[in-house]
């Protein structure tokens, strides 16, 4: 993964749980793309047709709560989202997010200010979000965390760990 991602900004709410993102009645589907096509449908229906690779989630606070269900972070990764700029997120949706090579920027300032519709970048490497001619930092990001994240996520930074 770069650390640079460039996409347009989707703005979602406090508290958008994991049923929301994708609900439990597609658990038991398991492609990437059968669970794209119902991301986030019950708060945004159409979400998954507008987005496009590398599109930016700005979200309020406790992002993710809920159940600790990977399958949200794999829909919101296979709708194309790159990256999510949260005032907070859940700590188990948080790390799934890692885990599965979509990074999550906690910055309140940035969350709230981004325009949706508009693009916007982030910087992994920095940490920081920019759109237009505004610029925040966000929470640092770990070195692991860097380093799983450009890995693409958690299995491909062991795989790689064990091939070197």
């Amino acid at each position: 993964m770069s650390a640079l991602l460039q996409g347009r900004v989707h703005r979602f709410g406090d508290e958008v749980n994991t049923d929301v993102i994708l609900p439990g009645r597609y658990l038991a589907l398991r492609r990437p793309e059968e669970l794209r096509a119902h991301c986030l449908e019950g708060l945004d229906p159409g979400f998954a047709d507008r987005a496009r690779p590398g599109d930016i989630l700005a979200a309020g606070r406790n992002f993710g709560c809920g159940s600790s269900r990977e399958h949200a972070v794999v829909a919101l990764r296979a709708a194309g989202v790159g990256a999510i700029v949260a005032v907070s997120a859940a700590r188990i949706f948080y790390r799934n997010a890692v885990n599965l090579g979509l990074p999550v920027l906690i910055c309140p300032e940035a969350a709230a200010a981004l325009k949706a519709g508009e693009p916007a970048t982030v910087d992994l490497a920095t940490a920081s979000i920019r759109q237009g001619d505004r610029t925040w930092q966000a929470q640092p990001l770990g070195e692991e965390v860097r380093a799983i994240l450009a890995a693409g996520g958690l299995v491909q930074r062991v795989r790689a760990a064990l091939a070197a």
